[in-house]
């Protein structure tokens, strides 16, 4: 694999990592449907992984942490655990992946570079899937309250910004940490000498 590979595969893993820090913090995973008799409200409600916000429609805006993890809904309590490990798995991805890059000299032997790199790139994806998991399984949660007859207008949600972002990391992570699994080891020469009988 080429040095200007494997910094690609880096670069879009670390900005998929830093993305998936933002989506973990912002408030919008679910937002306030305005549909029915619900276009013109006074507030606009915006749910996330660590609390919840207000917006008024003066421009105001109020947000509160979740009082009890035991609140919460299952798909939020998971989203949270597999964000934060994702997020965590990430950042020891791209220590292993700095450490077993060509550009730096923290290992000598070159096939011993290129599986530190394999192992990185392998993790990347592991982290872009625990990414992955909790972002469309919050996004079905949301699609298939909103075509819950028996739930009310005012408690429909929408899909939040942040589930976009989230989708963008997951598909960073994977695709940089595909890219570091195609750093092969370097292949040893072996050389033959005929005899003649």
């Amino acid at each position: 694999m080429s040095i200007g590979l494997e910094l690609i595969g880096i670069s879009l893993c670390i900005l998929g990592w830093i993305i998936a820090i933002v989506a973990c913090a912002l408030p919008m995973w679910r937002v306030t449907a305005f549909i029915g008799s619900n276009i013109v409200t006074a507030q606009i409600i915006w749910e996330g992984l660590w609390m919840t916000c207000v917006v008024q429609s003066t421009g105001q805006m109020q947000c509160k942490v979740y009082d009890s993890m035991l609140a919460l809904s299952q798909d939020l309590q998971a989203a949270r655990a597999l964000t934060v490990i994702s997020i965590l798995l990430a950042i020891l991805a791209v220590l292993i992946a700095i450490a077993g890059a060509k550009c730096t000299n923290c290992i000598d032997d070159e096939a011993s570079k290129a599986k530190v790199v394999i192992i990185s790139g392998v993790f990347f994806i592991v982290s872009g899937v625990m990414q992955l998991i909790p972002v469309s399984w919050s996004a079905n949660t949301i699609i298939r309250d909103f075509y819950n007859p028996l739930l009310p207008d005012a408690q429909r949600r929408e899909l939040g910004a942040a589930l976009y972002i989230g989708w963008a990391a997951a598909a960073l992570l994977l695709l940089g940490g595909g890219l570091l699994c195609c750093s092969c080891p370097p292949q040893k020469a072996v050389m033959y000498v005929m005899v003649n009988a």
